[in-house]
């Protein structure tokens, strides 16, 4: 019997867990500080990858892309993430470098919601990324051609097995496309979903003179 989606859909129900509440009023005065407080939230709550995140990017046409990344730091240079400059997103962002993140946590109600300028970091950087995660990471990247076309899957395992015996005999090992990424936040929202629809959004922007913070419609 085939499944009827719609009918799956109407069936669901979200949040039904006991939500945290926010106090706006009691934010800090910059983002990444809230950011990293969720984010030691979410993790305490047992959020499933936390660290993981919607990258979305538009290409040379303007048309829009999404896709989930990992998360591989967030300091006062911005929101950092990693992938070849050769694939879909590295060109993109080399055509248009401006992105946005989404988190979702859940766990928790929470999302929240990164925009801004993306710069590439210098290639010293991004292998030093690179080689502190696992082997299984570097053998990723060393297996290469991200969003080429596959002939099969027999030659993905081929690579891949290659590439694993490369990483295990040879951790240092160079890929000069590995690209780390930060994106420095021109405007970060707060996002603390209500089970009574009264979502709590607070929206940071950045100004001449610091972050400026405003309260949103649900």
């Amino acid at each position: 019997m085939a499944t009827d989606l719609h009918e799956l859909l109407r069936s669901l129900r979200v949040w039904d867990v006991d939500l945290p509440s926010f106090d706006p009023g009691a934010a800090p005065a910059d983002p990444l500080t809230l950011f990293t407080d969720w984010f030691a939230q979410a993790v305490e709550a047992g959020q499933v990858e936390p660290h993981t995140m919607s990258l979305a990017t538009v290409d040379e046409k303007g048309l829009p892309d999404v896709r989930t990344v990992m998360l591989h730091g967030a300091d006062a240079s911005g929101w950092s993430f990693a992938t070849h400059a050769g694939s879909r997103k590295g060109r993109q962002l080399a055509a248009r470098p401006h992105a946005a993140l989404g988190f979702y946590w859940a766990a928790q109600g929470r999302q929240v919601r990164v925009r801004g300028a993306v710069t590439a970091a210098p290639s010293t950087e991004s292998q030093a990324d690179l080689h502190a995660r696992s082997t299984g990471a570097l053998a990723a990247a060393l297996t290469g051609r991200q969003s080429e076309v596959l002939s099969s899957l027999e030659e993905l395992a081929r690579e891949s097995r290659a590439a694993w015996e490369r990483a295990r005999h040879e951790p240092d090992a160079p890929v000069p496309s590995w690209t780390l990424y930060r994106l420095r936040p021109e405007e970060v929202e707060f996002f603390q979903g209500d089970a009574q629809r009264r979502h709590v959004r607070l929206v940071y922007r950045r100004t001449p003179d610091g972050w400026a913070r405003e309260l949103l419609w649900p």
